[in-house]
């Protein structure tokens, strides 16, 4: 019923849940479906985050500028339904940091067509999601948005032969931003869960 009503709105309504009125820059979370990748992303963080990306109005539509494949701008029906259980929380930066938004936007569209980046560097070649939106606010504004973690912080021995099949190695040092550290940020705010409506 919750999916059913909230696919007549985004066809019928033009609004993408009831009670979210969605602004740009509006930085979206879900969980995607369970994998070893995705298991490990959520598990090793502690954290029911697997995904993110920034919300973008494109004649009159709204997208999801996402990192997921190469970087791009997803039709928000289709991020949604991509979620599992097709749920969905939404951040907002705080008043203070709303003059950055437009760019932040215009930065993040500079990493359009990035492969992803399954290693989670954080250098240009590819992108992963959170190091999209973490590049896209420093690039507009010098400031880190969420705090940089190394990957030896965080739960990882559960998820030894996860990181090994993509590594080779254990590359403990390595620092990168993750979905949870990110929406951590003190500039952002939750401002909807999909769970409350």
């Amino acid at each position: 019923m919750k999916l059913a009503a909230l696919i007549l709105l985004i066809l019928t309504a033009g609004v993408l849940h009831a009670g979210y009125e969605p602004q740009e820059g509006d930085i979206c979370f879900q969980s995607l479906s369970h994998n070893p990748v995705i298991d490990a992303i959520e598990g090793a963080t502690e954290s029911p985050y697997s995904h993110c990306g920034i919300l973008v109005k494109n004649e009159g539509e709204w997208y999801v500028l996402e990192a997921i494949g190469p970087v791009k701008e997803t039709p928000i029906k289709k991020w949604i339904l991509q979620a599992r259980d097709n749920h969905f929380d939404v951040y907002r930066l705080k008043e203070p940091y709303r003059q950055h938004i437009p760019a932040m936007i215009e930065a993040a569209k500079k990493y359009k067509g990035r492969p992803y980046d399954i290693r989670y560097q954080m250098d240009d070649e590819k992108i992963y999601c959170s190091e999209l939106v973490f590049k896209a606010y420093r690039d507009a504004t010098g400031e880190e948005l969420g705090k940089l973690v190394k990957l030896g912080d965080l739960k990882w021995p559960a998820y030894t032969l996860t990181i090994l099949a993509i590594e080779g190695s254990l590359p403990l040092n390595r620092i990168m931003i993750t979905p949870r550290h990110l929406s951590e940020a003190e500039q952002l705010e939750l401002v909807y869960s999909s769970k409350d409506n």
